[in-house]
């Protein structure tokens, strides 16, 4: 379990093929809080390090995993998310976030507003049926506040911190995200739909 509160900005190092899975090779100042077996959000996707080096770690990735992420596009050189698993006597700073990522959203609309910055994500509607505003959504394992409702899917506003410390300081228009819902508005939906 995470909480979506980044801890490292780490960087890719190689993204070695095998067949359709893949291994991920990240350099993060985490890796001595690391061994082997662990887990590891990596732009919001559960991972677990299976090698261990004094500033690097790798995962591997599976054909689901890089199907249903954006983890399959990954190439060296590219930033990352990273968080580690929380520990039981941690703070639940952000949310509860599993690392199980619901699907894959596109940036739409970026914007300034005053010292924040606006970032309008378009989702598939069957996951925007988790989605209130004022709600919890974890973009490439960062927790955030759904700010606004949109057709098509939602905003989020970003604080200077988060601007800084995680990849969605870069966020392009086009470009696609993980998405993970909020698990209590999964559990309440499953919970209506077995009564129906």
């Amino acid at each position: 379990m995470f909480t979506g509160l980044i801890a490292d900005l780490g960087t890719v190092l190689a993204v070695e093929r095998d067949g359709e899975d893949a291994t991920l090779r990240v350099r993060t100042a985490l890796a001595g809080e690391l061994r082997p077996g662990d887990s590891i959000a990596v732009n919001g996707v559960c991972l677990t390090a299976t090698c261990v080096a004094d500033d690097e770690f790798e995962a591997h990735a599976i054909a689901e995993t890089l199907r249903r992420s954006t983890l399959g596009a990954l190439a060296a050189g590219d930033p990352v998310n990273l968080e580690l698993a929380l520990r039981a006597d941690g703070r639940l700073g952000g949310h509860v976030v599993q690392g199980h990522v619901d699907g894959m959203g596109t940036v739409a609309e970026v914007r300034e507003e005053g010292t924040s910055r606006v970032v309008a994500i378009d989702a598939d509607p069957a996951l925007m049926a988790l989605v209130v505003e004022k709600g919890s959504i974890a973009v490439d394992g960062v927790s955030l506040t759904v700010s606004a409702l949109r057709p098509s899917g939602f905003e989020v506003s970003l604080i200077p911190e988060t601007l800084a410390r995680t990849t969605l300081g870069r966020a392009l228009v086009a470009q696609p995200v993980n998405l993970e819902g909020d698990i209590l508005a999964k559990h309440v939906q499953r919970l209506m739909e077995a009564q129906t």
